[in-house]
């Protein structure tokens, strides 16, 4: 964070919204719920809570993030038309600050082949629909999609037209991750120069990564006068992902000599919590070269490095492990911690447990306890994501037993619980988890697609918990993220299998009630 007399620049993060069309990162309403918490505890400016118009279910969390979010303003996206503007505007009535995002595209490419509309019906769409938000809220963000691929003089026209029309922010996407930094920060730049009324309305960055440089786009245009940058945690999004928002908070954080006064509202010590929790959520497992919240960020192994560290951190570290949230010591639990120390430990970690689910977590907890001597934070956010954070569990592991050796058919026995019914079947496969998974298909009769898999350890050791993350794609093509956690990574395979079919089904009763549900 930043002295007050500082410059800010305004965080929106868009990582509910533009961060979940990352392919196979959809989220549940409760964990866009969680996230958007987390992201007002960070101390982001705006929260993009979803496209409300989309579905019944982004409709349902842009509107619970405007009843129960407090501090940031509560954002939702809207095309240039009146439907969608009316329901985001509805989506957003809680909300103590709202705002509605229109956009409509600007480029000669986009105008001709996807709105088939000329410039003029372009800019007309633009300032109508700019009104239209102005009767749900005075915060109102247009976006000319594709402008950096749009004609300058177009868009010096129709962001003055909009600024006339009541728009307070002005959005200037790089939709297709196109620009270098030198062009995005000129255009930037141009803008106010060139557009009447500029000075009344908030320029924004949002720059994709399609050539790698969302985050230096958008701080060119920092550099050029924007006061508003559109990002997402670690960077998720569309094809190669957005702006990263812990690369732009730390580079203002770590350069005012480059930047000047310039900073945020960000508590850079809630950074590495919420990128851990977005990877969680999304299955989005974080590479390790990450720049600031990557495994090896902090990491030093030459000796040249090694021994610079030890004489002066700051020879090869410019920022330190703490600014962001990554203690130098953790707190370790164990079965005599007690009931107590577990909870108090679960709301340092920002975890709000109701009774029921503290007791599932607990009782996990004094499981693990019994398994292994030491427990660590991210054991215990493992033990909450796989124990509270869950969809009705249509179906249920019961019983697992696995055989597998050099020179032995992998073979597995399953027992599932349907309801009060309970199936037992046994499988072999090319390995011990494709034996487990031919059981449980075989066991439920359902068979989705396995579309990836990834196994982690949430700790060190040979006792370290296992964090398997499955996604799985049915018959129409659309894929669901499973989690499973446990010290066998067999089972965490299994258990993970099992939460991503259950999402599935759950996924399939609500689409049957978003096509009864009519308030949207």
């Amino acid at each position: 964070m930043i002295n007050e007399n500082a410059e800010k620049v305004l965080i929106f993060d868009t990582t509910l919204r533009d961060g979940e069309q990352s392919p196979g990162a959809a989220l549940a309403i409760n964990e866009k719920l969680e996230i958007a918490h987390q992201l007002a505890k960070l101390g982001v400016d705006i929260i993009e809570a979803g496209f409300p118009i989309s579905s019944a279910a982004q409709y349902e969390a842009t509107r619970l993030c405007a009843e129960q979010v407090i501090g940031p303003v509560i954002c939702g996206l809207a095309r240039a038309n009146e439907k969608d503007i009316a329901t985001a505007g509805k989506a957003l009535e809680a909300a103590q600050k709202r705002r509605i995002h229109t956009f409509i595209a600007t480029s000669p490419i986009h105008m001709e082949h996807k709105l088939r509309k000329k410039p003029d019906q372009v800019l007309k769409m633009a300032v109508e629909a700019v009104k239209m938000a102005r009767q749900f809220t005075e915060d109102v963000e247009f976006s000319p999609e594709d402008a950096c691929r749009s004609e300058l003089s177009f868009l010096y026209e129709i962001l003055a037209a909009v600024i006339e029309a009541g728009a307070t922010t002005l959005n200037i996407p790089d939709t297709v991750g196109y620009v270098l930094p030198y062009e995005y920060g000129q255009i930037i730049a141009k803008l106010k120069e060139n557009v009447k009324g500029i000075e009344k309305a908030v320029i924004s960055t949002h720059c994709h990564n399609d050539l790698g440089m969302a985050s230096a786009n958008s701080l060119d245009g920092v550099r050029n006068g924007a006061r508003q940058v559109e990002c997402t945690i670690n960077g998720l999004g569309e094809r190669a992902g957005n702006a990263a928002m812990e690369e732009i908070v730390m580079a203002l954080h770590t350069r005012p000599d480059f930047f000047g006064k310039i900073g945020t509202n960000i508590n850079t010590r809630e950074i590495y919590r919420t990128s851990q929790l977005v990877s969680q959520l999304t299955g989005f497992v974080i590479q390790p070269n990450k720049a600031i919240v990557g495994k090896n960020a902090f990491a030093h192994e030459s000796g040249i490095h090694v021994d610079g560290i030890l004489k002066k951190r700051e020879t090869y570290e410019i920022m330190t492990p703490e600014v962001i949230g990554l203690e130098g010591s953790r707190m370790v639990l164990g079965r005599h911690s007690g009931r107590h120390g577990f909870l108090d430990r679960c709301r340092q970690l920002g975890f709000n447990l109701s009774e029921e689910e503290t007791e599932a977590a607990y009782q996990k907890f004094m499981e693990l306890a019994d398994k292994k001597k030491e427990i660590f934070d991210e054991d215990i956010a493992a033990l909450i994501s796989d124990e509270v954070r869950t969809v009705d569990q249509h179906y249920r592991l019961d019983y697992l037993h696995v055989a597998s050796g050099t020179g032995t058919l992998p073979t597995a026995s399953v027992r599932m619980k349907i309801g009060d019914e309970l199936r037992q079947a046994a499988a072999f496969g090319d390995g011990p988890v494709d034996a487990a998974y031919e059981a449980i298909r075989q066991a439920i009769g359902l068979a989705p697609k396995l579309d990836s898999y990834s196994i982690r350890a949430i700790t060190e050791g040979t006792k370290a918990l296992g964090e398997t993350t499955v996604r799985i794609q049915n018959s129409q093509g659309a894929r669901f993220i499973g989690r499973g956690v446990s010290t066998d990574i067999i089972e965490s395979s299994a258990k993970a299998y099992v939460d991503a079919i259950n999402r599935m089904v759950a996924a399939k009763s609500g689409s049957r009630a978003e096509k009864i549900k009519n308030h949207i």
